[in-house]
């Protein structure tokens, strides 16, 4: 049983190696990786190319396909170039398998001493996080070492071999059983490479590797497509059609891995070569056959997973990669994408407030107002995938970045949220009543809108940049309009006074139009605060210092003079008084 446990245990380091390794990568250099499989389509074998060079640092061959499919998600690259990115990214698993297959037990100390120096005295620079995959690289290698180790024992354990012995009756039956594991542990080269020793220690036949093996490749397909199950179809494709191209090399190859074996013992007898040989020609033999098959398997999985009409994905989110959660500083940068998007969105109907009220349309008022559910579903869907990036691996300026797209988000929801209740208003008490502005409050109105909608674009613009004279123009706009309103409103109260019938008709609607209006432009100037503190500009207080009493002061005139707050001095007045 100890000697079981100390196998799983060891198996689960190797595990956790190679997630280390794919994460730190990802999150140092994700984007320059991302790069090179987008700038790698402009033919089919610089894309195979790409795939299985990303994937020999990545460890992982899932994880490529997953960028991959993003991208065609994305739009960014066409569904055959992704298939033979994926191809390659089976060939780069391959390789990484005969380096790990090699006796490198002099070099994971070494990299676990450096990786953990580096990673302890640098912590949150690109040094300490190639330290933390320096000590993945290491753990990969001690694992295998432990593996190897703990298996010895078990090749002499009756109960073992018998264990064993039922994999070698039905190869479909192993290959199943490996699929199944890869799937649990989310890394074919971990099984690989545990079959492999295996293999080594006699504990399995060749012809039970070779089918573990199989299932191994067969697995990591299997995972690509139940990982992208709720995604667009778009998406979907790449991970379908990498699948049906290790389905077919599995099913064609199952019957002759006798023959195979045979073959591949001429080139080199020992167990474990045997096995990690046959792994690197199972996906070279994968490639050769289906690199020039990428555009017919493309336009089949195109019409199994047609893309979905436009009008359904409006409140779908459009940038939010759930791949580039592993590189925060790209989960960022799509959730601003996304953020933009909401507030295009809210620019939409805000526009729209001004054609609602000249033509009179309940209809356009009503399609204008269903667009607030979709900023409501796109700002959840960007809050969700905020929460997702982890924030341990932000540094300062991203961390900082990842507050200001929140906040920005909840003030644009909150602006759709105030433009729903404008048009509300309007619906009923304008267009229900058949009612209309006068001359004079239709210009004031019209002067606002203008203003709103220009400091929205402002707004935007502050959001995207970081500018500090757009901030500060921004809050200098905040100003101006809050005069405008109150001289808006004088106005209006003026002209209720000369009994102006359109006035006395619309006052109350009048009025809180034009206050609404202003709270929405908060919303806005709302965003210019966080670069204003940046950069040192913003006061602590708006009230005027000379108007703010000293602590000590304030106290005082609080027990002496100062007059008791009414609340206080009824309560004083009720308490009662002591008996003489």
């Amino acid at each position: 049983m100890k000697t079981l446990l100390s196998l799983l245990a060891a198996v689960a380091l190797l595990v956790w190696g190679t997630h280390i390794v794919r994460t730190g990568l990802l999150r140092t250099y994700g984007a320059s990786l991302r790069r090179v499989l987008a700038s790698s389509v402009r033919n089919r074998f610089a894309a195979l190319l790409a795939g299985l060079g990303v994937t020999s640092l990545l460890q992982s061959s899932t994880a490529t396909a997953l960028i991959a499919s993003s991208f065609v998600g994305q739009g960014l690259i066409a569904t055959a170039p992704a298939l033979a990115i994926v191809l390659g990214a089976d060939i780069g698993t391959s390789l990484m398998v005969q380096v790990f297959s090699l006796d490198l037990s002099w070099l994971s100390p070494l990299l676990i001493l450096v990786g953990v120096v580096l990673f302890l005295s640098r912590r949150n620079t690109t040094a300490g996080r190639l330290g933390r995959v320096a000590i993945g690289f290491g753990l990969i290698i001690l694992a295998l070492q432990l593996i190897l180790q703990t298996t010895q024992p078990l090749t002499v354990n009756a109960g073992v071999k018998t264990l064993f012995a039922t994999l070698s009756g039905d190869p479909l039956l192993d290959m199943l059983l490996a699929a199944i594991v890869t799937m649990v542990s989310y890394s074919s080269l971990a099984v690989v490479l545990l079959t492999a020793t295996l293999a080594a220690s006699s504990v399995i036949s060749p012809e039970v590797a070779f089918a573990l093996v199989l299932g191994a490749n067969l697995g990591s397909g299997l995972l690509a497509v139940i990982t992208t199950m709720n995604a667009a179809p778009e998406v979907r494709r790449i991970p379908l059609g990498n699948l049906m191209f290790k389905l077919v090399g599995c099913l064609a190859l199952a019957p002759f891995l006798g023959v195979l074996t045979g073959w591949l013992s001429a080139i080199d007898p020992d167990p474990k070569s045997l096995t990690v040989n046959f792994h690197l020609a199972f996906n070279l033999a994968l490639a050769a056959c289906f690199i020039f098959a990428t555009g017919p398997v493309a336009r089949l999985t195109e019409r199994l997973l047609p893309a979905r009409p436009k009008e359904d994905e409006v409140s779908r989110p459009r940038h939010l990669d759930p791949v580039a959660l592993d590189t925060p500083i790209l989960a960022i940068s799509c959730a601003a994408r996304e953020a933009l998007r909401i507030a295009d969105t809210v620019e939409t109907m805000l526009v729209g407030v001004m054609d609602v009220i000249r033509r009179k349309d309940r209809d356009l008022s009503r399609r204008l107002r269903t667009m607030d559910d979709t900023v409501d579903e796109l700002y959840t869907a960007v809050k969700l995938y905020l929460t997702q990036i982890s924030r341990e691996a932000l540094d300062e300026r991203e961390g900082k970045r990842w507050t200001d797209i929140v906040s920005f988000t909840i003030n644009m929801e909150q602006i759709g949220d105030g433009v729903e209740r404008i048009l509300r208003d309007l619906e009923d008490k304008l267009i229900k009543r058949g009612a209309s502005f006068s001359d004079a409050g239709m210009a004031e109105i019209t002067e606002l809108h203008e203003r709103l909608v220009s400091n929205l674009r402002l707004a935007m613009s502050v959001f995207l940049n970081g500018d500090l004279k757009g901030a500060q123009a921004l809050i200098a706009q905040k100003v101006e309009f809050r005069e405008r309103e109150l001289a808006f409103a004088d106005t209006h109260l003026q002209r209720l006074a000369w009994n102006t019938p359109e006035s006395i008709e619309t006052s109350s609607l009048h009025l809180d139009l034009i206050s609404e209006m202003k709270r929405i432009n908060s919303h806005l100037c709302s965003v210019a605060y966080p670069i204003l503190e940046s950069a040192g500009v913003l006061s602590s207080s708006r009230v005027r210092p000379e108007a703010i009493e000293p602590p000590a002061k304030a106290a005082a005139a609080a027990e002496g003079t100062a007059p008791r707050s009414t609340t206080a001095h009824v309560a004083h007045a009720a308490q009662p008084k002591a008996q003489p």
